[in-house]
């Protein structure tokens, strides 16, 4: 994929080394398999919450993990009773869902309910981080003013 397509991005974008790597990453992650089903939204200028439709897993069978910048909720379902189905139309399969976090983001809290796992995330700025007025100070006269003043008064 190259730098040679990135090359216009690295000219008016500063700091941004893992621009490539970020983008290889949503690729991928896109390519990954549909299950479980689940919901991206942003509830705040800084809130979001991710749902994941996983019925039939309880607490005990779900995982969320956060680590650099990535999350990962996996559903491992325990062996159950040998039980004779005529259809079985409700997935139960294990899984693992991936989600690539911002920068400064992080898990508030995660809940289970009537099938949805819901996960509440918070975009937490530091304060160096946040934007600020930088205050403009007025220039101390330099030399060459003072030598044009000197040599107006002795005339």
């Amino acid at each position: 994929m190259a730098s040679t397509e990135l090359n216009p991005l690295y000219r008016t974008l500063v700091g941004f080394d893992r621009i490539a790597s970020l983008m290889d990453q949503a690729a991928r992650l896109d390519a990954a398999p549909g299950y479980p089903p689940f919901n991206i939204e942003q509830v705040g200028d800084d809130q979001f919450r991710i749902e994941l439709a996983v019925a039939g897993f309880s607490q005990d069978d779900l995982t969320i993990e956060f680590k650099q910048n990535s999350l990962l909720v996996t559903g491992q379902r325990k062996p159950a009773e040998q039980r004779n189905f005529l259809h079985r139309g409700i997935a139960e399969r294990s899984f693992e869902r991936r989600f690539g976090l911002a920068d400064h983001v992080r898990v508030a809290g995660a809940k289970l309910e009537n099938g949805l796992l819901t996960i509440e995330l918070v975009r937490e700025l530091p304060e160096i981080l946040k934007p600020r007025k930088i205050e403009i100070s007025a220039a101390a006269p330099t030399k060459i003013v003072e030598a044009a003043n000197d040599k107006t008064e002795a005339a």
